[in-house]
């Protein structure tokens, strides 16, 4: 293997090292260096913060703390600040479920969910091994009863409400299992996440992709500002779960209230058995027709108010969204490519949906 690519999955997915400049959160070097010329002309603390638009907490705190302090006083020069700040932010810290074996059991025996029989006896599943790879079908995955990450993180403080110890994020969770050399969790048991993925996806891993469907005025951006904040009920969101041998359920979530409702996709009654044709129906089930009628059978069943607008992903599905407008009156429109994020409200949903349906 590659050593780069072997470098990237030990990175959990994510390169290890970022050549972006500092955020605004930190000092960069070019500002120690205005911050050493204007402490060379007896410039004040206040002053100088003035001058570079910082807080005079951080300019004071940035003095005494990565000061030179060879020969006895406390000089300030920039090469031996950016030494101190990188030294200090130095990193693989000891990570926190490393150092603390109770929260580590805690979060890898729910991460794990192993699932039981009514007298207490494990039952035996696939025998799943780390292989770097996404894992398989559900049905072929370790069969477990699972926490994600973020339900073991909001769960600490119910569980340990006076033990501050007891507390970690769930971006620290997912570090821990991604991360070769943290230390802290069983890399296989990525396994049990509801996506199986065994590498992270950077959201910048944004592609081109042709789009002849999508025009400037249903993009995502020209949605209306109202439909963010969550006030007014009647924005959904909405997907399809791909499940075994092509078939597939249509959810929609209501973005303020999260109600759900779930699309019936059957497949056509010749699917299986004959082959398929180039554009050809969609014998699964799921083509762009099938969608549209689904969703409009389903949501004209809810009062007008309730039905403003959809946001769905760029699947050819939706080809049909002008069509589903006109009979339905609700206004359609995409996420970019490959920002789940933007229509967070489905995604989280269609994960726990994931738990029960043989995906």
């Amino acid at each position: 293997m590659p050593v780069g690519t072997r470098w990237f999955r030990e990175g959990g997915g994510i390169p290890p090292i970022s050549l972006d400049p500092p955020s605004g959160r930190y000092l960069s070097f070019a500002e120690r260096e205005e911050i050493a010329v204007l402490k060379a002309q007896k410039r004040g603390v206040r002053e100088i913060a003035r001058q570079l638009d910082w807080n005079p907490s951080t300019i004071s705190r940035e003095l005494r703390r990565n000061a030179a302090t060879r020969g006895g006083s406390l000089g300030y020069r920039a090469s031996v600040a950016q030494w101190h700040a990188d030294r200090q932010a130095r990193r693989p810290k000891a990570a926190k479920l490393a150092a603390n074996e109770t929260l580590q059991q805690y979060a890898q025996h729910r991460l794990a969910g192993t699932v039981t029989a009514p007298d207490g006896s494990e039952v035996p599943g696939p025998q799943v091994h780390w292989i770097g790879r996404r894992h398989g079908l559900r049905k072929d995955r370790r069969w477990a009863s699972s926490w994600s990450p973020e339900q073991i993180s909001r769960r600490l403080p119910v569980d340990f409400p006076h033990d501050e110890s007891m507390r970690i994020s769930h971006e620290a969770i997912y570090q821990a299992l991604y991360i070769q050399g943290r230390g802290a969790l069983r890399r296989e048991l990525t396994a049990c996440l509801r996506t199986g993925r065994a590498l992270r996806v950077p959201r910048a891993r944004a592609q081109q992709r042709r789009d002849g469907m999508v025009t400037p005025e249903v993009k995502i951006s020209e949605r209306p500002a109202e439909v963010e904040d969550r006030a007014v009920p009647g924005h959904w969101e909405g997907d399809l779960i791909i499940g075994v041998n092509g078939s597939a359920i249509g959810t929609l979530v209501e973005r303020t209230t999260r109600f759900t409702m779930l699309l019936h996709l059957p497949r056509m009654a010749s699917h299986g058995q004959q082959p398929r044709v180039h554009n050809g129906p969609a014998l699964a089930g799921h083509g762009a027709e099938a969608v549209r009628d689904a969703i409009t059978s389903t949501i004209t069943a809810l009062p007008e108010q309730l039905r403003q607008s959809l946001t769905w992903d760029r699947g050819k599905e939706m080809a049909q969204h002008s069509q589903l407008r006109l009979d339905t009156g609700l206004q359609v429109y995409f996420a970019d490519p490959h920002s789940p994020w933007q229509r967070g409200t489905n995604e989280n949903t269609n994960d726990l949906l994931r738990q029960y349906f043989p995906t």
